[in-house]
Parts: structure tokens; sequence; C-alpha cells
């Protein structure tokens, strides 16, 4: 179930209705564990037993933990929980991929590979993050642990972050769990109005630009050097409008239940340094990796070398997180060499022109992690610089530039375009009325243009959010 599908309207409109109907916190939150196991199920109801696996375990763990003075017997319950999630990651997620790395040793030695037919969980990169982080800040001493099962199981799979973020942690959301939220008119309109908003940023823009990104990127060599940049702008702006409208519409859903999540976006391509473009960028990951991974590693505790050496490690598995490909290792591994270089260079640039440097980083970078192999991203960074041979294509607003296909289909231009306006806006104190305020008289209005342009310029056919193959 899709949050820009009828069906979750459907669904949401009766969870909203029902969860403030029910005045007991644990009526509430029995009902809400069974809509969210439902919202899971309806993906596909076998991989519920991975969010029982999860919740039974890490519940468990966290008590032994808390229980225990003893500092082995406290690392091992650890383990034992980083086995059991960081397993259900490695074999639904990472098996294969690790079995295709290792094919030619394999087989040098004589033996036969083949991978295995796995199907990926939806959202079983975020769920697990979620639950590591209850048991290692239980370990550290940081919280207690919960008494409430229900609670607990409801947290690991409240469905509006369940399959896509953010990464909400237990000590942010538990707190809220244990007690009954009060009605409050003015944050269900805010959550509503976020809703909305999100919707808006997937459907109006991220999808509209994935036609253009789609297109060009299944054939890079045939189109023109202008084309294939404005195709690689393109991609940014959609995973982007993608990953933060499924953000702010989660971010929204719980709004409307009486729940705070942590904001996951902040304009990240106003960014004049990669390091505050990582402090913009899916906030809940990029602090997961800081303070689960960075920070344990050494952080910049040590010399500048080891400082470096746990900032590669870091990104490497951030990008390995994102997916089970070497395209995805080497993102991650790009976005290191250049904190790194940053961290180490002693050249202070002016505000453009460490935005430039930004943007070009990151550019570079979103080749690599939208390209469906290394020979696809080779032919896109060739077509960047003129290095293609185009062999043509027609089409209605395709027309031919000095032997290249230069393709600027409008709506995608269109939608670049508003993704310019809005980080300007953004940018030059609109913040607070971008937000659609009920006591601002353009509110209503804009609410109702918002949904107007949904129901006639939504793109035909469905397309899922983009992490959700993560």
């Amino acid at each position: 179930m899709n949050f820009t599908q009828l069906e979750f309207l459907y669904f949401l409109l009766c969870v909203v209705s029902i969860a403030w109907m029910l005045r007991g916190r644990v009526g509430r939150n029995a009902f809400l564990l069974l809509a969210s196991y439902y919202f899971y199920a309806y993906w596909d109801f076998r991989f519920c037993g991975l969010l029982l696996l999860s919740t039974a375990v890490d519940f468990v763990v966290a008590k032994k933990i808390a229980a225990s003075d003893n500092q082995t017997t406290r690392k091992r319950w650890l383990l034992c929980s980083l086995t059991v999630n960081l397993g259900m990651l490695g074999i639904f997620k990472y098996f294969n991929f690790f079995l295709e790395t290792a094919e030619p040793l394999v087989r040098a030695i004589g033996l036969n590979s083949s991978t295995l037919p796995i199907v990926l969980p939806v959202g079983i990169s975020f769920f697990t993050f979620q639950t590591l982080s209850y048991t290692i800040d239980v370990y550290r001493r940081k919280m207690k642990p919960t008494s409430s099962l229900l609670d607990f199981s409801l947290y690991v799979s409240f469905f509006p972050q369940l399959v896509a973020g953010p990464i909400v942690r237990a000590s942010h959301l538990l707190p809220q769990l244990a007690v009954t939220p009060n009605w409050n008119s003015k944050r269900m309109y805010n959550g509503a109005q976020q809703l909305l908003r999100g919707a808006v940023k997937k459907v109006l823009i991220a999808d509209h630009l994935a036609d253009l990104v789609d297109g060009v990127f299944a054939g890079p060599e045939l189109y023109h050097p202008a084309t294939v940049w404005l195709a690689v702008l393109a991609y940014a702006g959609q995973i982007y409008y993608d990953f933060s409208g499924y953000s702010d519409m989660a971010i929204g859903i719980a709004k409307m239940l009486g729940y705070r999540f942590p904001v996951n976006f902040r304009h990240p391509y106003l960014s004049t340094s990669i390091s505050e473009f990582w402090r913009r960028w899916h906030i809940t990951l990029s602090t997961w990796l800081r303070d689960y991974l960075f920070i344990p590693l050494g952080g910049s505790r040590g010399t500048a070398w080891s400082t470096n050496r746990n900032l590669m490690i870091t990104m490497t598995l951030g990008g390995l997180w994102h997916g089970a490909a070497l395209t995805f290792v080497s993102w991650g591994v790009w976005h290191g060499i250049a904190l790194v270089v940053a961290r180490c260079s002693r050249v202070r640039l002016p505000r453009v022109g460490g935005w430039l440097a930004t943007m070009s980083v990151v550019l570079f970078g979103w080749v690599l992690f939208r390209a469906t192999s290394f020979e696809n991203a080779m032919v896109v960074y060739r077509g960047m610089f003129g290095g293609t041979t185009p062999l043509g294509l027609p089409g209605t607003e395709t027309w031919s530039v000095a032997g290249a296909i230069l393709w600027l289909p409008p709506l995608p231009l269109l939608a670049l375009a508003c993704m310019v306006v809005d980080h300007l806006v953004w940018r030059t104190h609109g913040r607070r009325w971008m937000r659609l305020p009920a006591d601002r008289w353009f509110s209503p209005v804009a609410t109702a243009m918002m949904i107007w342009a949904l129901v006639l310029y939504a793109p035909r056919g469905f397309r899922p959010f983009v992490y959700f193959q993560f």
C-alpha cells in the first residue's frame, strides 16, 4: 500500500477517525499496532514474521542488558541483538550480492555458485536500524528499557515510518506512546497540510522528473550532452522530492495521530560544503551513522589519519546500506573521499564557489546512485561531456542539434523550475508561509490549488517511492 494510492487514503481516514475515538492509551496503541501490521501485510503478509522476530528479540535483549551489571554479559546480549538484526539484513539484502561478488574466487577453487530467489522485504533497512538503536542506547545506559511490549511493538511497526523512515529513535517515540495524545485541531491541520505538500512533492515533481530520468539513463548514448546534464539534474530533483515527499507525508500522518517525528530534510541543495549537505540530507540516517558507527569507531578523537579512516568506513557502509550493488558502495566511497578532502583542505571557498563545488560532488555521485551498472554510469559520464554517438530517436518533443538528440520535455522542465523556486523561496525567508499556516488568507486557496493540480496533472501509471527498494 503506497501513500499516494487511493486505497491508502481510505485506510488513513479510517485509522485517524477510529484512533481519536478510542480514549484509553492501551486500546489506542493496540488498534494502531493492528493497523500497522495490516499496512505491512498488504504488501506481503509473510514478512510480518520478521517484524515479530525483531520486536521479540530486542524487547527481551534490552531487558536482559538493563538487568545485568556484568559487562561481559551485557556485551553478549547486545551481540545477540546485532546478530539477529544484521543477520536478517545480511540474508535478505546482501546474500546474493556477496555471492555474486565472490563468484570468480568460488569458480577458481572449482566450486559452483548460484544465487537464491530471495525477495527483499520492504523497509527492512529502516526497521532493523530503528530497533538496533534501542538496544544500543539501553546498553549505553542512555535510556531504560520499556516495560510495555505493546508500546515497543508499536514503536517497531508504526506504519507512517515503517517502510522508508524517518528512522525514529526509541528515546524520541516511546515516551510519546506511553501517554494518550490530546486532540489538537491546529496540529491536525498542520499534519494534513504536510501530508498534502508531501504528495505534491512526490506526484507533481518527482514523478514528472522521473520520466526524463528513466528515458535518458536507459540510453544515454542517444542524447545531446545538454539533455544528459538535464537528466542528471532531474535525478537530483527526483530523489530529493521523492524521498523528502515521503518523509513529509510520514511526519504529517504522525501529527494527525498526535505524535512528533524528527525532521529528515532541510533543503540540502542549498549546502555550501559537503559536510553541510550531509547535515541536511536524510538527517535521521546521517545522525544514526554518526552516533552508532562513526563515533564508536573513534570519531574524530584520534589522529587525522584515523579520523579520515573512520569517515571512509562510515560512508562506504552508508553506501552499502542503500543497496547491494557496487555502484552504491562506490557512491559511498565517493562521498567519503569528498568529506576527507574537504576536511584536509586548507582552502576556504566563497559561498558561491562552495555551493558549486558541493553540487558538483553531489551530482556526479547521483550518477553512480542511479546507474544500473558501472558501464551505464560511464556512458552517462561520457555523455555529459559529449563523448557519445547519437543514434536518433523519434518523438514529438525531440529534435536534432549537431547530429545529437536534444530532448526537452516540458513537464520535467517545469518540475525542475519548481525545484529551483522552492529552494530560492525557502532560502529567502519564506519558510513559515510555505507551511501554509491556518491564520493566513492564502492557505485555503493554496490548498485548493494543490488538490486541483494533483487531480489534473498526476502522471499516468503508478511509481513506487524510490527508497522502497532500500
